[in-house]
C-alpha cells in the first residue's frame, strides 16, 4: 500500500508491502470547510454563554486580542478580521492591541507575522509580542492552585476587555489546546510556565491527550484564565488542510468545553492491537518546525506501540532542536533512562527551561528506539539527542524492520500502525 504522510509544506510517500498487517489511526472528518469565514461569523453571531462581542465592546475603551504565534496552525486570517470587525462595529473608536502569545517560544519574524495574519493586519494594527523573560513587562496577579505565582503580561492586565483566538486539538499533556492556554503559557512569565510544566505534573497519569478531569496542568491553566479575566474567545477546529471546519465563540470556559466535547467525538481512536512499528507525523508545517514540536506526535505513537516497538516520526525540523536547554539535556545525558530519573526528582521550584519536553522524550526513548525523518541540517542534532535519523519514510521503515528482526535478511511480517497526524488523535487503549 502507498500513503502520503504530511511533511513540511508537502508530503512523503510511504510504501508498505501488502504482506504486513497495517492499521491506520486517523481522526474523523468534519464536513463543511467550503466557507471558513461563514463558519466563524455564524459562531460569533450566536456566542456560548456570552453577549455578542460588539455588545461587549460598547462598554470599554480598549481591548487586547491574544493571538497565537507562528508555531501554531491557527488560521488567524479567518478569525482575527472578524474579531476586529465586531469590536469596531460595537465601538468604532476602540483602541485594539494584538498580543502575540509566544509562551516561551522565540518571537516571530515580520515575514512569519505576515504569513499568519496577512500584510494588511500587520501594517495597520498595533501588534505587541510577548516576551516571557522581560520581567519589566509583567505583573503578579495571583497564586495558582499548585502554589505557583501567576505572572502575566501587563498589556493583558491593563486592558478593559481581554479576548483570545485559538484552535482546539488534543494536547499531549494539557488534554486539549485552545481556551485557557492563551493565558498560560501564552502570555505568562517564564517562571509561571516552569511551575505549570513541572516534573510532577508531567509525570501525572492525568496529564495526557484528551484528559481534563484531574489534570493538574489544566487545573492551573483554568485558574490562570479566571484570574486574568479572559472575557471572550473564538476557538476553531481545523482539518488536515488547516481549514476551519467548526468554530466556537463566547464565554471562555463554556466555549472551550463545547469545542473539546465536539472534537473528542472525532479524534478518539482505539488500536485493535499494539504495534511493532508505529509511524506518525506532526501534520506538516508549522507544527513540524523543530524536534521540540515533533515530540508531540511521538506521544501518540508511544501509546499505540507495543513494548520494545520502534517509533518513526516524520518532522522536517527546519529550525533544528527548537530549544537550547532541550538540546543540552538530551545530548549531554548519560542515557534517556538516567535523564528521566533525574528530572522526576526535580521539585517544582527547580524546574528548568524545556525540562518537560526532555522528560517526555526521555520517557519515550527509555522504552522505544525512535527514528526521526527530518531535513539534513537537523539530522546531526537529532542523533546527538539520542534519536536515530533517516532521509525518508521508506528508509526509516527499512531501518525499523532491521531493528525488530535483529538484523535478519528475511523480514517477518509485523503489525504496523500508521498515524498520519499524531497531534490530531487521542489514542485510547
Amino acid at each position: 500500500m502507498k500513503i502520503n504522510l504530511p511533511y513540511g509544506d508537502g508530503y512523503q510517500e510511504l510504501v508498505v508491502d501488502d504482506a504486513f498487517d497495517v492499521e491506520m489511526l486517523a481522526s474523523g472528518v468534519y464536513e463543511g470547510a467550503n466557507d471558513e469565514d461563514r463558519i466563524v461569523i455564524e459562531a460569533m453571531a450566536a456566542p456560548i454563554g456570552s453577549e455578542q462581542l460588539s455588545i461587549l465592546a460598547r462598554r470599554v475603551r480598549n481591548a487586547v486580542v491574544i493571538c497565537s504565534d507562528h508555531t501554531r496552525p491557527v488560521p488567524s486570517k479567518r478569525i482575527i478580521p472578524h474579531i476586529l470587525s465586531e469590536l469596531r462595529k460595537g465601538n468604532p473608536g476602540i483602541d485594539i492591541t494584538l498580543l502575540i502569545a509566544t509562551g516561551m517560544h522565540r518571537a516571530p519574524s515580520q515575514s512569519e507575522l505576515i504569513k499568519k495574519f496577512g500584510a494588511k493586519i500587520v501594517e495597520e494594527e498595533h501588534i505587541e509580542i510577548h516576551d516571557s523573560k522581560n520581567s519589566g513587562r509583567h505583573r503578579r496577579i495571583g497564586v495558582l492552585p499548585s502554589g505557583a505565582e501567576l505572572i502575566i503580561n501587563k498589556i493583558a492586565t491593563d486592558t478593559d476587555l481581554l479576548i483570545s483566538e485559538g484552535f482546539i486539538e488534543p494536547h499531549f499533556f494539557a488534554g486539549y489546546s485552545g481556551g485557557r492556554k492563551s493565558i498560560l503559557p501564552g502570555i505568562c512569565a517564564y517562571e509561571t510556565v516552569l511551575g505549570n510544566h513541572c516534573a510532577a505534573f508531567i509525570a501525572d497519569s492525568a496529564s495526557r491527550a484528551g484528559s481534563l478531569a484531574d489534570n493538574p496542568i489544566h487545573r492551573d491553566m483554568l485558574a490562570a484564565q479566571r484570574i486574568a479575566g479572559l472575557s471572550y474567545i473564538v476557538n476553531v477546529i481545523i482539518d488536515d488542510k488547516k481549514r476551519v471546519v467548526r468554530a466556537f465563540a463566547g464565554s471562555p470556559e463554556a466555549t472551550h468545553a463545547a469545542g473539546c466535547e465536539a472534537l473528542a467525538r472525532k479524534c478518539a481512536v482505539k488500536p485493535r492491537r499494539l504495534a511493532d512499528i508505529a509511524i506518525t507525523t506532526n501534520g506538516g508545517s508549522p507544527l513540524d518546525l523543530n524536534i521540540y514540536q515533533a515530540v508531540k506526535s511521538m506521544t501518540a505513537a508511544e501509546l499505540a506501540a507495543a513494548p520494545g516497538a520502534v517509533i518513526i516520526a516524520l518532522s522536517e525540523c527546519a529550525d533544528g532542536a527548537g530549544g537550547d536547554s532541550f538540546f543540552r539535556m538530551m545530548s549531554e545525558c548519560e542515557s534517556p533512562t538516567a535523564l528521566l530519573a533525574s528530572i522526576e526528582r526535580t521539585p517544582m521550584e527547580k524546574t528548568a527551561e524545556d525540562q518537560w519536553q526532555a522528560q517526555i522524550l526521555a520517557r519515550i526513548l527509555s522504552k522505544h528506539q525512535a527514528i526521526l525523518v527530518c531535513s539534513p541540517p537537523a539530522r546531526d542534532i537529532a542523533r546527538k539527542m539520542k534519536l536515530l535519523t533517516a532521509d525518508s519514510a521508506n528508509e526509516a521503515l527499512d531501518m525499523a524492520m532491521g531493528i525488530i528482526n535483529g538484523g535478519a535478511d528475511t523480514y517477518i511480517p509485523k503489525h504496523i500502525t500508521i498515524i498520519p497526524n499524531g497531534v490530531s488523535v487521542i489514542v485510547q487503549l
